[in-house]
């Protein structure tokens, strides 16, 4: 059992030291917009090879609160993304996106004569979209990315930000 394991990490490791599509690492920052929520918010983005022309992608968001009077809304999304790359050139890289969404949404509320009121909900979603990498020969990478998540809360997000080699 042992030797199995082992055998199976010396593969493993091989395998992701000689990818050839992206073989960096990288962690970035983003700027987003989420649709249904109607709010901006701010993120951490990762990058991680895993096969040839495969890179799994994990982030995490938190969207400005929405004050509306009385009552106050606030968001945050995980995601874990698994990235196919379909076209790769010398300063650009095409990607499709799939992966899972968590989306929690926090709902607040201190109406006069009533009391306070708070909640929150979370949901699990499928993200679906597309994205791209810029290679404008900086320390750093811009990127776009543009996913509809289907799920209980619904919505397409846009983001856009720049990601840093490891």
């Amino acid at each position: 059992m042992k030797k199995n394991i082992l055998l199976l990490a010396i593969t493993l490791f091989s395998f992701v030291n000689t990818l050839s599509a992206q073989d960096t690492k990288r962690v970035g920052g983003q700027i987003i917009y989420g649709s249904n929520l109607e709010a901006l918010g701010l993120g951490v983005i990762g990058e991680l090879p895993v096969a040839p022309k495969m890179v799994i992608s994990p982030s995490f968001s938190f969207y400005f609160p929405k004050d509306q009077g009385f009552v106050k809304q606030s968001a945050w999304e995980l995601n874990g993304n698994l990235n196919y790359i379909f076209i790769e050139d010398d300063n650009l890289v095409f990607y499709g996106i799939g992966g899972l969404n968590y989306t929690n949404i926090r709902v607040k509320s201190d109406i006069p004569g009533l009391g306070n009121f708070s909640n929150s909900v979370g949901r699990i979603g499928l993200n679906l979209g597309a994205g791209s990498n810029f290679d404008i020969g900086m320390s750093f990478l811009p990127f776009a990315e543009i996913k509809y998540i289907l799920g209980d809360f619904d919505r397409l997000v846009i983001g856009a930000g720049i990601k840093f080699n490891l």
